[in-house]
């Protein structure tokens, strides 16, 4: 196939017209009632979350109500609501309350990701075994970091940034290698959908256990992937075994 310089004008016109066309869904809408109130609330978590807890904030695609049309403007996307959005830049860690909300104001209505792989990774488990996991882990006095609630019915555990790496060594280790678990890691590239968000259309996604202070900078320090994953790798093989 050959490409001409008109045909590639094109291809980048074409390009930066979807990009463009995305931007305006984002952005578009008045902001009155329910949805400027849900802006304010944005604005005031994501501060929060770089400022107060240390984590970059990446701004998110949303869906339509049963994650049909994405607005990345992607009429093929294959995962509505659940990435970043291309064209928009992410909030770094501790950027001041100021800075975190004239970034998100240029991005009303997007979705609020969290980065994996940076402070923190994610073990992921059915809902059900993780509730049963995180009450068995604190009857247990082990210290336990914090943990979303996923419409899509997963509970998604922060651990120290480096389990996904260490994820089969450490299965290994513990003898579970060989099971069937419903069990994976989220590392370096994968980001997931924080609170005040929806995932996918699909409803909201909400803390099952809240992000709190606990290093002496008093930033969320998550618990190494290795003091949990015994338990979580137990109640998850027990679900599958009675299911």
């Amino acid at each position: 196939m050959v490409f001409t310089i008109g045909s590639m004008r094109e291809n980048r016109a074409q390009r930066a017209g979807v990009l463009g066309a995305a931007r305006t869904a984002v952005l578009s809408g008045a902001r009155t009632g329910a949805r400027r109130r849900t802006h304010a609330s944005a604005c005031s978590t994501v501060a929060q979350y770089t400022g107060a807890f240390g984590w970059a904030v990446v701004p998110g695609a949303r869906a339509a109500r049963g994650g049909t049309a994405c607005s990345c403007g992607d009429v093929r996307c294959k995962r509505p609501g659940a990435h970043p959005l291309p064209f928009a830049e992410e909030v770094p860690a501790q950027s001041s309350p100021q800075e975190a909300a004239e970034a998100w104001a240029q991005v009303p209505g997007a979705a609020v990701m969290l980065p994996a792989g940076r402070a923190f990774d994610v073990l992921d488990v059915a809902e059900e075994p993780g509730r049963r996991a995180l009450a068995r882990l604190e009857r247990m006095g082990l210290r336990v970091g914090p943990v979303l609630l996923a419409p899509t019915g997963r509970a998604q555990f922060f651990v120290a940034p480096g389990a996904a790496a260490e994820l089969p060594a450490l299965l290994y280790r513990m003898g579970w290698d060989d099971a069937r678990l419903d069990l994976r890691c989220l590392g370096t590239g994968d980001h997931v959908t924080a609170p005040p968000s929806d995932l996918g259309g699909l409803g909201p996604v909400r803390w099952l256990r809240e992000p709190r202070p606990s290093g002496r900078d008093g930033l969320p320090q998550p618990p190494e992937a290795r003091l949990l994953l015994g338990t979580l790798a137990y109640v998850s093989h027990r679900a599958r075994v009675s299911a």
